[in-house]
């Protein structure tokens, strides 16, 4: 008969731990589950590795295994030691049948016949899937995957670090990245505080000072969040934590909206009733506008793409917001004016 290596097999070593066993036969037997896998050689493939995992998933099995030594190769002929040769299945041609839900899934090999068969008494084996749900599969096979992907705790919200960004016109206006500064107040894990410590002097607290770049999306709105991956605090483990920037715009000039922009134009009243050319600076450069006569304060002339940058190109509006005013300071000719007109 032919020495079968069941740790080949199930691809581990032969120090595996039963946990990786346990592991490395979910995976496999997920794979070549004949409901799975629909391939001619999923069955046989199926059968190995329930034979490997029945083996070495006892530690009585696998500690007789193990005593044959670990020089033999896979597939190289074999012959039972002393007092292995006479053991065998009871059910025929060497084999001890098992299944699973009902369904014949065939057997176990004769070289695993010779070394346990006074061990397996007829009874259903574990090997068969008496004792395992196919059902978490799935599940365990994800959880498995994403243990053994990471040794580290999953990273903590404490990582992350949210701040707002106050923008202008002008921010929103280049095609630049902008530089943002901010600082991140955070305990020392170094030490505890009160003694001499190179990473926060003995206080306690750490304080971090970043300044990065940053690119604006065009048509950003007050209060939409930028997202800058990696950028917040770290960890012991080395795991970094998202800086997330919430908008908020602040211009003392425009009114921001979208790629829209509204501006206010100082009027005299003599101007509002009869009419006025201004010229007034916008994001695109000075422009001269016209205001019609009998203009009331409030109201908004519509100057179209010169306004912010829009997703889909081109500008959004500048409106220019018409602000009736006083001069500073009035003769005394004008004033005697204002009262006839008032009469």
């Amino acid at each position: 008969m032919k020495y079968r290596d069941y740790y080949e097999i199930l691809g581990v070593k032969r120090d595996a731990t039963e946990s990786e066993i346990k592991s490395a036969y979910r995976k496999l037997a997920r794979k070549y589950h004949p409901d799975v896998n629909k391939t001619k050689e999923a069955e046989s493939k199926f059968k190995e590795i329930n034979e490997a995992y029945e083996v070495l998933g006892d530690s009585q099995k696998r500690k007789r295994y193990d005593s044959l030594g670990s020089n033999w190769q896979g597939g190289a002929d074999y012959t039972p030691p002393p007092g292995f040769e006479n053991f065998g299945f009871q059910g025929g041609n060497g084999y001890q049948q098992f299944s699973f839900g009902g369904g014949d899934m065939g057997g176990f090999s004769d070289f695993f016949s010779s070394l346990f068969g006074d061990m397996m008494g007829g009874g259903a084996s574990r090997g068969g899937f008496s004792n395992f749900d196919f059902g978490d599969l799935g599940s365990a096979q994800r959880r498995s995957r994403s243990q053994s992907r990471t040794a580290k705790p999953p990273k903590s919200p404490d990582l992350d670090i949210t701040m707002n960004l106050n923008v202008t016109a002008k921010d929103l206006f280049s095609s630049d990245p902008i530089n943002v500064k901010f600082k991140d107040m955070r305990k020392c894990d170094q030490c505890s505080g009160g003694g001499f410590c190179s990473a926060c002097g003995g206080t306690g607290i750490i304080n971090d000072t970043k300044s990065i770049k940053v690119k604006l999306p065009k048509e950003i709105k007050e209060g939409q969040k930028i997202r800058l991956k990696g950028e917040g605090r770290t960890d012991q483990y080395g795991q970094k934590g998202d800086l997330y920037l919430v908008i908020m715009p602040k211009d003392s000039e425009y009114e921001i909206c979208g790629s829209d922009l509204t501006k206010e134009v100082e009027i005299t009243p003599p101007e509002a009733v009869l009419g006025c050319k201004k010229e007034i600076k916008t994001l695109h450069g000075s422009i001269g506008i016209k205001i019609p006569p009998m203009t009331s304060s409030g109201k908004s002339l519509r100057l179209k793409d010169l306004g912010l940058p829009k997703k889909s190109g081109g500008y959004g509006n500048l409106n220019a917001k018409i602000k009736i005013v006083l001069p500073e300071k009035l003769s005394q000719k004008e004033i005697d004016l204002y009262k006839q007109l008032a009469k």
